[in-house]
């Protein structure tokens, strides 16, 4: 089971690819991916709009509204999802981010809200990002 034992009650940031790859099934991380998920682990998850505007560009692209619709409902009406908005204070980390870590724009984002929102754990599949030691940052290869 690996790390998923110590996510269990813990407040996990998503970023956007492993909320791909649990919505559409199409990675080898499914599996894992559906045990965090869909367990009465009593995880809190929590991710920014970034991860929105992100996962909504290929449905969109694809006129695939059943898509689209299942990635807002996710993020929007799941009982366990909290999506936040961005403030100055993120923005003001976010910048302080790019500046110590040259890394784009919304991937800082999502390290700053994070950081704001105080997450016990940043899940990702981007290893570039696992650069700031204030975050428990893994990687969907540590599940």
């Amino acid at each position: 089971m690996g790390i998923i034992n110590l996510l269990y009650d813990k407040k996990i940031f998503i970023d956007t690819a492993p909320l791909i790859y649990f919505i559409e099934g199409s990675n080898n991380y499914v599996q894992k991916l559906n045990e965090l998920f869909c367990s009465k682990n009593d995880c809190q998850f929590i991710t920014s709009v970034i991860t929105l505007s992100e996962v909504l560009v290929m449905p969109l692209r694809e006129k695939n509204t059943r898509l689209a619709k299942q990635y807002e409902d996710i993020l929007t009406q799941t009982d366990n999802f909290q999506i936040y908005e961005i403030n100055r204070q993120i923005a003001k980390e976010t910048a302080s981010l790019r500046a110590k870590y040259s890394i784009k724009t919304p991937d800082a984002i999502q390290l700053a809200t994070a950081k704001h929102y105080m997450a016990d754990y940043f899940l990702t599949n981007d290893l570039k990002l696992k650069i700031d030691n204030s975050l428990k940052i893994i990687t969907l290869a540590d599940l």
